[in-house]
């Protein structure tokens, strides 16, 4: 009898881990097989458990579960905020330092409205409770200076040569420098439930 090498191999004597590949790739189970049912079972071959990467999980919540305030919503908040910010302080740091003596106290006011706006854009970015009652704080503030402000231009309008944020309610605005402080109330209120 002829001794064979593993070159000279019957095609019938595969190497048993072929078979089964084969086997299984053609949808048969065997027994013994690599996630095949157990002897003495009927079915097919148990369900694959490994993992795999799935979508990707929400993120997480900032350390300590701070409360979001500049997400749904705040983000439009932060936006306006942002451009108020922005705006009223450029506006009372050029109206200050070239002609202060014209009308003191609209542009004081004026940079008085700009860090009002940025103590609420800080808070909204910010979050958290502590910085929501800050916010609440402000936009008290603010809705109270814009009434306020807004009132005395009225009814003393020599008293302001030239116009502020808040002047007329913040007509030169549209208005914004009325509603924005309302609107932002309502969402740090409703905020502070969810």
């Amino acid at each position: 009898m002829p001794e064979t090498t593993p070159d000279t191999a019957s095609p019938d004597a595969a190497a048993p881990d072929t078979a089964v590949s084969d086997v299984s790739a053609q949808g048969v189970t065997v027994p013994g097989a690599p996630g095949s049912a157990a002897p003495g079972t009927t079915g097919t071959a148990a369900p694959d458990t490994t993992a795999r990467p799935g979508p990707a999980a929400p993120p997480a919540a900032p350390a300590g579960g701070r409360l979001r305030l500049g997400t749904g919503p705040g983000r439009l908040f932060v936006l306006l905020y942002g451009v108020f910010t922005v705006g009223a302080a450029s506006r009372a740091a050029a109206e200050i330092l070239m002609k202060f003596d014209e009308a003191p106290l609209a542009y004081v006011l004026s940079a008085a409205a700009a860090c009002v706006y940025a103590v609420i854009l800080f808070s909204l970015v910010r979050g958290g409770e502590r910085a929501r009652r800050i916010g609440q704080i402000c936009c008290g503030l603010e809705l109270t200076g814009v009434l306020a402000v807004g009132t005395w231009t009225l009814v003393d309008p020599s008293a302001f040569p030239d116009a502020t944020v808040w002047s007329d309610y913040g007509m030169g605005y549209l208005f914004l420098p009325l509603v924005m402080p309302v609107a932002a109330l309502f969402w740090l209120r409703a905020a502070r439930r969810a």
